[in-house]
This record gives C-alpha cells, sequence and structure tokens, in this order.
C-alpha cells in the first residue's frame, strides 16, 4: 500500500473528530427527495417559490462570506448551489462544515429554494449531514464559464492517468461522462432496432473449449477441476449459427470478445461485439440491414445520421457506397489483382511496385495489405468493400462462377474497418473441407488458422438454412458517434501495461509497425 500523502492523514483525523463529535461519516441512510435537476425544475414550477428539497451529491466548491457561506453540489443531473448560514444551522454546525467539510466529500442538504439577486437557484440548507468523507482529493481542477456554459480546466488530463484512475476522470470530467452516457445509447439502440425486426438476443460461451470464427489469437485459461484447456472466446459466430440450425431464424449476441494481439488507437484486448445471422438472407441483405442499423443508431443517439468527426462530416444517410474489392485495390495500386491469380504472382508483381511483402503470405493476406495500405485510409464516407478472397474467408460463401472469390463485405468509415459480414457457408462438406486446406496453408501457430470444430460440423450436417453473418465493434462506433480518436476514450477501463513498463508513445499507445503484407 502506497504511503498516504499529509492531505491524507489530515482528512482521515477529520474522519474521527466527524465520528467523536456523533456525525458517522460514512451513514447507512441517506434522505433525497430530488435530483438537482429536479430541484431546479420543482423551482420553474413553483410560481410562490420556496419549494422545499432535499438533495444529495459531491461537494464541488465552497465560498465563505462571514457567516454565511455558499456552496456547490453536484450529482448525476447536475449542480445546485447551496446557502448555509449561521442563524439557521447554527455557528457550530457552521463551523463542523468549514473545518471538517472538504471538496470532494458527499453531503446530504435539506432545505428550500430559492433565487439569489444574481438569479441563481439556490437551496436554503436547514439541515447538513455527511455521507461519505473524501480521503483523497480529487485531482486539482480549474472551472470558467464560457458563453454561458460551464468549462473544466482539468489539471488531471494525462490520457494514461486518466484510463488508470477513470474513477476520478469521470468525477471530474463531465464531457468524459457524457461519452458513457452515449456508448450506452448506443447499445439500447441497436438492441431496440434488432428486437423490432424479430431478432431474439441470445448469450453464446465465453470459455470455449475451440475457438474459432475471426482470425485472431485467443487467451487461454485452464479449467483445474475438468482438467481442461478452455479459451477465451474472439468471436460469437460457430455458436449463433448453430442455433439458426436448431430453428432460430434471427438471433443476435451484444458481449465481450478477446483477442491476445496488439492493441492501438482502435484495439483493445476485449472488446465489445455485435454479431447478428439471419436465415434465408445473403449479403447484400445484410449491406442493407447494416445500413439501416447504423444510421438509425446516428439518428437516435446524435439525433442526426450526418455526424461531426474528427473535423470531418460523416454521413450515415443510406444507402452507402459500395465498391468491388479487386477494382479499388487495382485502382488504388496499380496492380491489376485479376491478372496475378497466385500467391506468388502478385507478391512478384508486387515487389515490381517497390513493396516488400511478407513471404510466405497467402494471396489472400497480400491483397488484405494493399486493401489496408492504399485503400483503407481513404475511406471516410461508410463504403462497403465486397467480394473478398476465399483463402481468408474460410466461413464465407463462394461467389457463383468464381471460385476462388467469396460473398463478404466489410465496412469502412473514417479510415478504419467498422464491420464485417459474409452470407455464411452452410455446405458442411465444403466447409470441412475449408477447414483441412488451413491447416495445409497456415502454420500451428498461426493466427489466421481456425481449428477444425467438429461439433460445429455436426451441427451442419443437421442441416443449416442459408443466412447472412454480420459482425460489427460497437466501440469503434461509439468511437465515431461521439467524436473520439481512440478506442480507449470509449471504454471504461482499457487495458493498459503494468506501470513499470516504459512508455513508448506520447500517447501512451503500444503499437506495432504496420509494415506492408503484414496483418495489422
Amino acid at each position: 500500500m502506497r504511503p498516504l500523502s499529509e492531505i491524507e492523514r489530515n482528512r482521515i483525523e477529520k474522519v474521527r473528530r466527524l465520528r467523536e463529535a456523533g456525525s458517522e461519516p460514512y451513514p447507512a441512510r441517506v434522505r433525497r427527495t430530488h435530483t438537482t435537476a429536479q430541484a431546479l425544475a420543482a423551482f420553474a414550477a413553483s410560481p410562490e417559490g420556496k419549494p422545499e428539497a432535499a438533495v444529495a451529491g459531491r461537494l464541488r466548491s465552497i465560498r465563505t462570506m462571514g457567516k454565511a457561506t455558499f456552496a456547490h453540489l453536484e450529482d448525476a443531473s447536475g449542480r445546485l448551489q447551496i446557502y448555509l448560514r449561521a442563524d439557521e444551522l447554527g455557528p457550530e454546525m457552521l463551523r463542523t462544515f468549514a473545518d471538517l467539510y472538504d471538496l470532494g466529500d458527499f453531503i446530504q442538504a435539506e432545505g428550500y429554494l430559492f433565487a439569489t439577486r444574481t438569479g441563481e437557484v439556490t437551496l436554503h440548507v436547514r439541515a447538513l449531514a455527511m455521507l461519505a468523507k473524501s480521503i483523497t482529493p480529487l485531482p486539482a481542477a480549474k472551472e470558467d464559464e464560457v458563453d454561458g456554459k460551464r468549462v473544466v480546466y482539468s489539471a488531471f488530463d494525462n490520457p494514461e492517468a486518466r484510463y488508470r484512475e477513470r474513477y476520478a476522470d469521470l468525477a471530474l470530467n463531465p464531457d468524459v461522462r457524457d461519452v458513457f452516457r452515449a456508448r450506452a445509447k448506443v447499445v439500447t439502440a441497436v438492441r431496440s432496432f434488432l428486437d423490432g425486426l424479430g431478432f431474439v438476443e441470445v448469450e453464446t460461451p465465453i470459455l470455449q473449449p475451440i475457438y474459432g470464427g475471426a482470425a485472431a489469437r485467443p487467451f487461454v485459461t485452464h479449467h483445474n477441476q475438468l482438467h481442461q484447456d478452455l479459451y477465451l472466446r474472439i468471436s460469437f459466430e460457430l455458436y449463433l449459427k448453430r442455433l439458426l440450425v436448431g430453428g432460430l431464424e434471427r438471433v443476435y449476441e451484444i458481449g465481450r470478445d478477446f483477442r491476445n494481439e496488439g492493441v492501438s488507437f482502435k484495439h483493445n484486448p476485449e472488446f465489445t461485439q455485435l454479431e447478428f445471422y439471419v436465415a434465408y438472407a445473403d449479403y447484400r441483405d445484410v449491406m442493407t440491414l447494416t445500413e439501416e442499423l447504423v444510421s438509425h443508431t446516428a439518428q437516435a443517439v446524435r439525433g442526426t445520421m450526418r455526424v461531426a468527426y474528427q473535423g470531418q462530416t460523416l454521413d450515415f444517410t443510406p444507402p452507402w457506397r459500395r465498391v468491388d474489392l479487386n477494382q479499388i485495390v487495382g485502382e488504388a495500386s496499380g496492380i491489376d489483382l485479376r491478372q496475378h491469380p497466385t500467391a506468388e504472382g502478385l507478391a512478384g508483381a508486387m515487389r515490381e511496385h517497390g513493396h516488400s511483402p511478407t513471404p510466405g503470405a497467402t494471396r489472400g493476406k497480400l491483397i488484405e495489405s494493399l486493401l489496408a495500405h492504399y485503400v483503407e485510409p481513404s475511406l471516410v464516407q461508410p463504403t462497403f468493400v465486397y467480394d473478398y478472397p476465399r483463402d481468408i474467408s474460410p466461413l464465407a460463401k463462394i461467389k457463383p462462377g468464381d471460385p476462388q472469390t467469396v460473398e463478404r463485405f466489410e465496412g469502412f468509415v473514417a479510415g478504419m474497418e467498422l464491420c464485417n459480414a459474409f452470407t455464411e457457408l452452410n455446405d458442411p462438406l465444403d466447409q470441412e473441407s475449408r477447414f483441412d486446406e488451413m491447416a495445409r496453408m497456415y502454420g500451428a501457430d498461426d493466427e489466421d488458422r481456425n481449428p477444425l470444430d467438429e461439433d460445429y460440423l455436426n451441427a451442419m450436417r443437421y442441416g443449416m438454412p442459408p443466412n447472412g453473418g454480420f459482425g460489427m465493434g460497437l466501440d469503434r462506433l461509439t468511437m465515431l458517434l461521439t467524436d473520439q480518436a481512440t478506442i480507449r476514450e470509449v471504454i471504461l477501463f482499457p487495458h493498459l501495461r503494468s506501470r513499470e513498463e516504459p512508455r513508448r508513445s506520447a500517447s501512451g499507445d503500444v503499437t506495432q509497425p504496420e509494415t506492408l503484407g503484414r496483418d495489422e
């Protein structure tokens, strides 16, 4: 345990003195009749004035003026000025407030509301009580009023410190609280949209004996009683599609996925994912659903489908732009992908254009690297890139007439991938051969290899209806709808390095070099 500061020792002494005076600094009961917002509304609705209220919240400012004191109390709905007078509370209580109450304490105040000469609605306090004594002071912050709005200039603005002590970050910065309120609205809007279309929300295992459904390295754990290694899921896909076999035609899940890979402005080892699967649909149907889902969410959260993001305006209004992968990569890179049907030929063409492709990479991985390098950063407005290489899409159905291409799209916004979707493969024999093919193409430790899941194949053999599947990171969607440049700003408790490890960048992100030919 870290040593206490002098201020903390002084505040612990105040705890002792409060108890000695017969006042419990952490009482079990609270009396609150109004939030601060409700108190302000009650005053506005009272033509005769002076409605009674009992409020509770954190003490944010104190101004002593002789025998009277003004202070501000803040709760989740806002803040309210309170007014304490010695002739109302008694000189002893006012001394107790002056000597033993500090900024950051949670307090309860009861009295009546009135307006000061400057017009500020204020609670004239008749009774006051401590609810939770703050031992450690919040980091210093300076407040000002700009154009009638309260602006906080916080000394607590180092990103890594804010993420490590998110509780202090939230307590100090109202804008941060607003981001997470908006995040909750994102999840609510997504649920309401899918529920309205007859989807059933389900839960699937987080601990899985075989991981799959995505290209990622898993976290491994161990079940002591069963003597069994298990994996934290990297995707919900294979379990959700089992439910289609069972007759649930429209299913979705919102939950955590875990991927044992690097962190960056758009990656966190655990993140919130939405996946849905709909029977008797293909990837073009899912494109339409995606446009409607995201535009509905933007409208619900921001009140518009045109959203400001990092100095640009993103327009989520359907329909979104649709572009063929081969066409857009070829135009951007100057390499005609259809002229190079093998990995070796494409790697040679890349070298001719000055690139250093990863040795042994499959053709699909090489195309992915070209997409990431040449195309992805330029896709600012919502765009669907469709028809992907078969070898990097083992769970997608082959495009009719083109055996090396599958019906898959990715949605890009603001230069990053937002979502991924397929016409799902429902042929169990083809699926088994794909798993076998991947086992030959990729090494056992390659994160792009999907392990063979015999139980999933067994489910498919019972018969799986044709279906379209979709996955989207809700953290990234929240970034876009709250104008946040990094994923850490929209995750309450993002994963961070141990404190003793050295910093690698000014932002605190651990980044991997984005070398052409390597997966991001």
